[in-house]
């Protein structure tokens, strides 16, 4: 067994990565290979002395060449350099070449955000789905075609009203279980990363619209479910999945009028830190409600403010508008 291939292994069945990063750190060292190979296949022992910074940095000028990002070369390299930790581990390398081969400068993105006056837009025009006869018809006509219609209908908005009311990550919203809502207190408690616990206060509207759509569950599945079950399920009662909240959110703000470029629950979150900033709430406050590890990620909602701002500036302000001339 080649070299890559026990490490390959170790990664997958020591460290337990995820399929898919089993797979991708596959690929990025194949392709290391075929560079520093010239397209030939490497022995064990040529490929541990291709770990050197020479061949490192010709391997990043092939990639910038390629014209791959700046954020794929950087990927690319740390998947090299954790390999070389394996190598070093195992005795066969005495240093980690990669921390002396500088990558190219990854730009700070500012995160995309939807405008408040585009969402409430949004929820105003599906307010429809909370009046009370029409949820009556719905439980009425719940295992008709149109039944499902409208069973898709609720979910999507409270998928929405979710992601955007709470801040949620999509794992943490298909996550959350029946007794993660607390009715008593206003609250729902949310597992993020690293299983850390936080708790996010509930608005009345979202608390009335999650007890319609428990209530539609029950009628649909034909009983109490348990508080250890999924809060939101399928038309046939199966946990979400992140395709199904991706499709949900896409569909939803795809005709929406404000809303333009991406529609990813992402940005529903970006959307609600945004937004929070804007109000000049609490930069500490907005990192627990998001469930950021460091107050640095939390910060770069301070700059979609001053950039708002400066956009705001531009549009409204007398000397903006003629470029500065005239006026004091």
């Amino acid at each position: 067994m080649s070299v890559v291939a026990k490490y390959i292994g170790y990664i997958r069945d020591i460290r337990r990565y995820s399929g898919r990063t089993v797979v991708l750190y596959g690929d990025v060292l194949a392709d290391f290979v075929r560079c520093a190979g010239d397209g030939r296949d490497m022995t064990d022992q040529e490929i541990v002395a291709a770990m050197r910074v020479p061949v490192l940095r010709d391997y990043v000028v092939d990639m910038v060449e390629r014209e791959l990002s700046a954020k794929t070369v950087s990927l690319h390299m740390s998947v090299l350099s954790g390999f070389c930790r394996y190598l070093m581990m195992n005795g066969l390398l005495a240093s980690n070449p990669v921390k002396l081969v500088s990558k190219p400068k990854i730009e700070k993105r500012l995160p995309v955000f939807y405008r408040k006056e585009a969402m409430e837009d949004y929820f105003e025009r599906t307010s429809w789905l909370m009046d009370r006869r029409e949820f009556d018809f719905f439980l009425s006509n719940i295992d008709t075609e149109s039944g499902k219609e409208l069973y898709d209908a609720r979910i999507a908005r409270l998928i929405i009203s979710m992601l955007y009311s709470l801040g949620l990550r999509r794992a943490e919203l298909i996550g959350l279980t029946i007794g993660d809502v607390d009715f008593g207190r206003n609250v729902v408690k949310v597992r993020g990363k690293g299983d850390k616990m936080r708790e996010i206060p509930l608005i009345v509207s979202l608390c009335e619209e999650i007890s319609l759509y428990l209530e539609a569950v029950e009628t649909m599945c034909g009983g109490k479910r348990s508080l250890k079950e999924p809060l939101l399920v399928t038309y046939k009662g199966r946990k979400l999945y992140p395709v199904y909240v991706d499709r949900a959110v896409k569909k939803e703000l795809e005709m929406q009028k404000g809303i333009t470029g991406r529609k990813s629950p992402h940005v529903l979150r970006h959307s609600l830190a945004t937004g929070l900033m804007d109000e000049e709430t609490n930069i500490n406050s907005i990192k627990e409600l998001l469930g950021h590890s460091s107050l640095a990620t939390t910060q770069v909602y301070t700059h979609s403010s001053i950039a708002q701002l400066k956009d705001i500036y531009k549009r409204a302000h007398p000397r903006a508008k003629n470029g500065g001339k005239h006026g004091d």
